[in-house]
């Protein structure tokens, strides 16, 4: 990563990426309002969560799976094989503005983690939604973002992990929430509270 790392602090300041916008982000009013009517609960985790409930990657689009869709979409001159793994491209982390030009150092993150999913009403889902969950291309819940992030981000919710870019909070805290109120899962009112105090940043 060291090298990649270096490769990307040299483009040129002329280079810079927009930061990516995942389909579905609400404003900050509608996210306002799907907070208010989210179902506030303790989560309940019952141990039984396991990755392999909510399977990924799926095929998306011809050859690319969910993680190749979301990387050709995030980055900028992204060239990919006829497998559609990208041999080419940037990458621009909106998480903590890491910018990359080698996929290995790009982690598709889900804005609400497969357990938090699960503590929060996922449990009940039969695995053909969970599956649906886990590949959703259609609403903010998929990211390029560095893996070292998305590694320290792990699977908490807002009240215990926010995003480096404290200018990121408003995006992060609207995603969240659609996501949330997409799928009908509950939050906890810590977690609640972290979102609302993020979404003030809008």
């Amino acid at each position: 990563m060291l090298y990649t790392l270096v490769l990307a602090a040299l483009l040129p300041a002329t280079s810079v990426l927009a930061v990516p916008t995942p389909p579905g982000i609400p404003s900050a009013s509608s996210a306002r309002a799907a907070l208010a009517a989210l179902t506030v609960s303790t989560n309940a985790d019952d141990g039984q969560y396991n990755r392999d409930l909510f399977p990924t990657w799926i095929t998306i689009e011809g050859a690319c799976n969910t993680r190749e869709y979301v990387l050709k979409r995030d980055g900028a001159g992204v060239v990919v094989g006829s497998d559609c793994y990208p041999t080419s491209g940037t990458w621009n982390s909106p998480y903590d503005g890491g910018r990359w030009t080698a996929p290995a150092d790009v982690d598709i993150d889900h804005m609400v983690p497969l357990k938090n999913a699960w503590i929060s009403g996922a449990n009940k889902w039969t695995t053909a939604k969970r599956q649906q969950f886990a590949n959703d291309v259609t609403r903010p819940q998929l990211w390029a973002v560095t893996d070292n992030v998305n590694q320290s981000k792990g699977d908490q919710s807002p009240d215990t992990w926010k995003p480096p870019l404290a200018s990121f909070y408003c995006v992060y805290a609207r995603s969240w929430v659609q996501v949330k109120s997409y799928w009908a899962l509950s939050v906890t009112s810590a977690e609640k509270a972290a979102l609302t105090s993020m979404l003030n940043t809008c």
